[in-house]
Order: structure tokens, then C-alpha cells, then sequence
């Protein structure tokens, strides 16, 4: 039995799914034209979610991007090159270990007591962490303390992770129109996406200091601007008013008591093909927007600026691109704007580094857009409504951020990690790491397969 489309296990908990093939075909209370409040809050509520997504995740590849460039030097000093990059993106996957505790807490606070506290809370986590590493003394300082204190901030990065995105996804897909709700719940994408261009933007431009002014303090800029952003998302998400779903839940007394349980007892199947799908997109995320910028200076000796640059181009364009992968799935469905991604990441790998060899500015340029804005992006953006849709409301939180930060665990937490160990191992080859991208690509088909088509799925809640 499909566990989504299902309301007999718990009726009036678990809605009414429509026919996949027609998302139009909805409820007649999704049918009432909203009202002008309605669409304030509506409005409201993306923007909360992209700016605050984007300010979080700032924060996040931040450390990704450092750890490529400064920690290996600064904080590892005593290591050899490459086992200081090793160590550095060590430190960086730490995160992802604690990112599922912060998953499961946060998403059952999230289903518990609502999703606006989840978010408000988790970016003041993120932000302070981050503004901390920008006053961190270095190994050269205070020695061994240095990494030690580095690796414990980027724990809390971590936990605060956790749900950040699932609650920026749970809150604008339930703000959506069930016939749009994947471009609505794609926003959140574009904050993430402005998140990868403002941390490799704010490293391009201290990076034009004098080498010595950037390794002494040029650096330390970028985390000690999260501050202000600090303050702006803060003060925008307290404004926003708690999910319209989740306040039904709470007037109808449908709250879930123990959510995370129900989600391992009731919806193991899609909490599968979550985590399965997560496979390819997550490896991508963090092999060719934060692992490769190594790979060209360690490895091809290419200029730092080139990659940021690379960087900053492709997720610019993702961004702008992402709500139309969003409302795309709207027309012909989640599945087959997924399986595009996953198919651009495991035929383009190879091309990838081709590219990259040649170091030739426009080339290298080219093959990050290729990867980031087809084979990213189209399953990034998608991956936003189809999670909602795999969940029942009174789960949906904890399912959302137990699927994808079990996943992040094994998939982008340890792929730079990974690709780093492959090149050593095999003397600097890139070829078994697309063998590795290629093998998490043909996972994340395999989940997209056994799916159902969620599109067009109503619950009682969402209505």
C-alpha cells in the first residue's frame, strides 16, 4: 500500500491523495480564491524562508570554502599539505555527524510545537557559531586549542543545520497551493543557492588582499559579516506567522505525540527513497562547490579566484534557475525533473574533469555550470515539494529532516572527505572519484524509480 495516499491507518490524520497525473483535480477548499491576508503572510513566508535559508547556509559553505583554502594552513599547521586538507575536511564533516541529532530534535520540536521557533532558533545558532570562528585565534597562537575549538563551532553549525532547510521547506510548502507547490517550495532552494554565491563571493573579494593580509586577517571578514546577517534574519523570521498547516493540526488536536516514531513506524518506505534520493544531489552539492575549489589549487594549481569565480557563476545561475525546475515539476511531476539531474551528474562527471584539465578559464567556468546549475539544481529544486509530498503533515518536519540529515551523514558530509582520500590513494587520479559520483547517482535512480509520482497529493491538513 502506498503509505502516502493512505487514511486508513490514522484517519483524519492522513489526507486524500489526488491522481498524480492531475494536480489540478484538488480539494474544493484548495479551490477558494485567498484572501489579501492570505497572500501577505504567503509572500511573507517565502521571503523568510529565502533570506534566512540564504543567511544559514552562507554560514555554512563558508566553512566548506575556508576549510579549502585557510584551515588547512592555519589550524592543521603541523600536517603535511595533504593530510592538512584531509584534516580540514574533517573537521568540516564533523558537522554533518551532528546534523542528524539536530534533525530528529528540531524536527520534533517542529511537529510538536510548530515550525516558526525551529527556524528562528536555528539561525541564531548558525550565526553566532559563525561570527565566532571569524575571532578564532590560530594554531600559531594557542596551539593544539585552535583546531579543537574550530572543530566544536563547527558541531554547533551542525546541530543548527539540521532542520534549517527541512523547516524552510515544511514552512513554504504548506503556505503553498497544492497545483504550485513546487515552485513555492523551491524558494528555500534559492536561498541556499544565494548562500553558495555570497560565501564564495565574500572569499573572492578578500582574497584580492596581499597574501599575507588575507591569511592574517582577510579571512576572518567573511564569518565576522555573518553578524549583520544575523540580525536581519532574525528580525524578518519573527514576523512571520506559524504554518497555516500546522495551526489546523492544532485546532483539529492532530498533533503528533511522538513524530519521529511515527515516521520510523508508518513511513519507512519513503523515508527510504528520501534518503536514497538524497544520494546523488548531496554528493554533488559538496564535491563540485566545495571539494573541487581544492582540487584546482592543490592539485591543477589554478588560482583560487578562478574557482570562486566558477563557483559563483554556476550557483548565481542555479539560483535564478531554481523556481523554474520548481514549477516545471508542477507541469509533468516530480520524478522526471529529478531523474534529469541525477542523469546530467552521472554522464557529466567524467566531462567534469576533462574540463578542468585544461585549466582554461572558460572551460573550467563551463563544467561547474554544467554540474551546478543541470545537475544540481533541477534535483535540488524539485527534492523541496517531493519531500513534503513523501510526508503527512503531523510528520513532515521530522520526516523531511530525518531523511535528509541521515543522508548528509554518508553522502555530503564525507565526500570531500572521500574525493580526498581517492586522490591520495591513487596518486592524484580523478577518475575513481566519478566512478564514486556515478556509483550515488545510479543509488539516487534506483530510489527515484521505486517512487511514486507525488505530485498533485492532498492532505487533510494542507487543505
Amino acid at each position: 500500500m502506498n503509505t502516502i495516499a493512505s487514511s486508513r491507518t490514522h484517519p483524519g490524520h492522513v489526507g486524500r491523495a489526488q491522481p498524480a497525473g492531475q494536480p489540478d483535480a484538488i480539494e474544493p477548499g484548495q479551490q477558494d480564491a485567498p484572501s489579501a491576508l492570505e497572500i501577505r503572510q504567503r509572500r511573507m513566508a517565502l521571503r523568510s524562508s529565502v533570506i534566512g535559508t540564504a543567511l544559514e547556509w552562507y554560514d555554512f559553505f563558508l566553512y566548506g570554502t575556508a576549510a579549502a583554502i585557510v584551515f588547512n594552513v592555519l589550524f592543521f599547521t603541523k600536517l603535511d599539505p595533504m593530510i592538512g586538507t584531509l584534516a580540514a575536511f574533517g573537521s568540516y564533516a564533523l558537522g554533518f555527524v551532528v546534523r542528524p541529532l539536530g534533525g530528529f530534535v528540531f524536527g520534533h520540536i517542529g511537529d510538536r510545537i510548530g515550525r516558526k521557533n525551529v527556524l528562528v532558533v536555528t539561525l541564531l545558532m548558525m550565526g553566532l557559531s559563525t561570527t565566532l570562528i571569524g575571532v578564532l585565534p590560530t594554531y600559531a597562537s594557542i596551539g593544539i586549542a585552535a583546531p579543537i575549538l574550530l572543530t566544536l563551532l563547527r558541531l554547533v553549525q551542525g546541530f543548527a543545520a539540521g532542520a534549517e532547510f527541512g523547516g524552510a521547506v515544511t514552512m513554504s510548502a504548506e503556505y503553498a497551493p497544492v497545483h504550485k507547490r513546487g515552485y513555492y517550495a523551491s524558494w528555500p532552494g534559492v536561498g541556499v543557492a544565494l548562500g553558495v554565491v555570497l560565501s564564495a563571493g565574500a572569499f573572492a573579494l578578500v582574497r584580492m588582499l596581499p597574501e599575507d593580509d588575507f591569511m592574517r586577517y582577510g579571512w576572518r571578514i567573511p564569518f565576522l559579516l555573518s553578524s549583520v546577517g544575523l540580525a536581519v534574519g532574525i528580525y524578518i523570521r519573527l514576523f512571520v506567522q506559524e504554518s497555516p498547516t500546522f495551526e489546523k493540526m492544532k485546532q483539529r488536536k492532530t498533533v503528533e505525540k511522538s513524530p519521529i516514531k511515527a515516521v520510523w513506524r508508518e513511513q519507512k518506505r519513503s523515508l527510504l527513497i528520501a534518503i536514497g534520493a538524497r544520494f546523488s544531489e548531496n554528493t554533488a552539492g559538496y564535491i563540485f562547490q566545495v571539494w573541487a575549489l581544492s582540487y584546482l589549487t592543490s592539485q591543477l594549481k589554478v588560482p583560487t579566484s578562478i574557482g570562486l569565480m566558477a563557483v559563483l557563476i554556476g550557483a548565481g545561475i542555479g539560483a535564478l534557475l531554481n523556481p523554474l525546475w520548481g514549477a516545471l515539476s508542477d507541469r509533468v511531476g516530480r520524478r522526471p525533473v529529478y531523474i534529469f539531474g541525477i542523469l546530467v551528474m552521472i554522464f557529466g562527471a567524467l566531462p567534469f574533469f576533462w574540463m578542468l584539465e585544461t585549466r582554461q578559464t572558460p572551460m573550467i567556468i563551463g563544467a561547474f555550470v554544467m554540474m551546478i546549475v543541470f545537475g544540481l539544481y533541477p534535483m535540488f529544486s524539485v527534492q523541496a515539494a517531493f519531500f513534503a509530498e513523501l510526508f503527512p503533515p503531523r510528520m513532515r518536519m521530522s520526516g523531511i529532516c530525518t531523511a535528509r540529515e541521515l543522508s548528509s551523514v554518508i553522502t555530503g558530509g564525507m565526500a570531500p572527505v572521500i574525493a580526498t582520500g581517492l586522490l591520495a590513494y591513487y596518486g592524484g587520479s580523478y577518475t575513481p572519484i566519478v566512478a564514486y559520483i556515478v556509483f550515488m547517482g545510479a543509488v539516487a535512480l534506483v530510489a527515484l524509480v521505486m517512487a511514486p509520482e507525488s505530485r498533485g497529493i492532498v492532505y487533510d491538513e494542507d487543505q
